[in-house]
């Protein structure tokens, strides 16, 4: 009988929850059509980043900083990829430009929220717009700005993690930009264990991966900051390997 009640309340809480999820992100869209173009960029920003810690608040995740994020820009986060949730903690910690797949912005609402927050895209199985993006990113960094991206190429399942792609390290050698690496994980806030509710892989859907955070009691979403470094000498590949160990330290600590 209690665990019946238990499972009606943790399903009414994860509608209400739900509900304020929506309302939450057409909010969003309003505010990208209506405000952001009477906004400077800087605020623009701003706005991205207070939406996104509310976003999190909405869905019952606490969100939890260790180390440093950057102050300032030039710098290229490398963080691991477990979840949809992923991006909005990153900008919650710290706003960034995120590097993402073109597909992305043509996704109803999604692709609007995205392109408004500076996401640069790109063609994945191109190599002509990885030479693109390469000098879009250089670019960037001439400006001062902060760049994210998650080299694993796609979400991995929380346990383990996959080897790092280093062509977009490239842009961050020609400029000797530094690299700050980022480890990201959820945790059950009432074990202290490592949470799964989160993941979003293979065969896994995404409205099954939002209802598992919206039933999660005290889900936290842990970002880890770690040094940022330059190349130092290191070419791509060697730099990815070193970022991947840093990466997989920082994850699981």
């Amino acid at each position: 009988m209690a665990n019946g009640l238990h499972k009606i309340r943790t399903g009414l809480r994860a509608v209400w929850r739900g509900l304020r999820l929506l309302a939450h992100v057409a909010k969003g869209a309003w505010i990208v059509a209506f405000r952001f173009p009477q906004l400077h960029y800087q605020q623009q920003h701003e706005h991205v980043q207070a939406w996104a810690a509310a976003l999190l608040l909405r869905a019952g995740v606490q969100l939890e900083v260790r180390g440093l994020p950057p102050a300032q820009g030039p710098v290229l986060m490398v963080s691991n990829h477990i979840s949809w949730l992923d991006i909005p903690l990153l900008h919650a910690a710290r706003h960034c430009r995120f590097i993402s797949k073109s597909d992305v912005k043509g996704w109803p609402i999604i692709g609007t929220l995205a392109t408004a927050a500076g996401t640069l895209y790109i063609q994945r199985s191109s190599r002509r717009d990885a030479v693109r993006m390469v000098g879009a990113m250089e670019e960037a960094f001439k400006r001062g700005e902060i760049l994210a991206v998650f080299p694993e190429g796609t979400t991995g399942d929380g346990r383990s993690l996959l080897s790092f792609h280093s062509n977009l390290l490239e842009a961050a050698v020609q400029c000797d930009a530094p690299v700050q690496p980022v480890g990201l994980r959820f945790v059950d806030g009432k074990t202290g264990g490592t949470s799964y509710a989160a993941t979003y892989v293979g065969d896994e859907t995404l409205l099954g991966s939002i209802w598992r955070v919206l039933c999660s009691d005290q889900l936290i979403a842990v970002v880890h900051y770690g040094e940022a470094e330059t190349a130092k000498g290191r070419d791509r590949r060697a730099w990815a390997k070193d970022l991947h160990t840093e990466v997989d330290r920082l994850r699981q600590s």
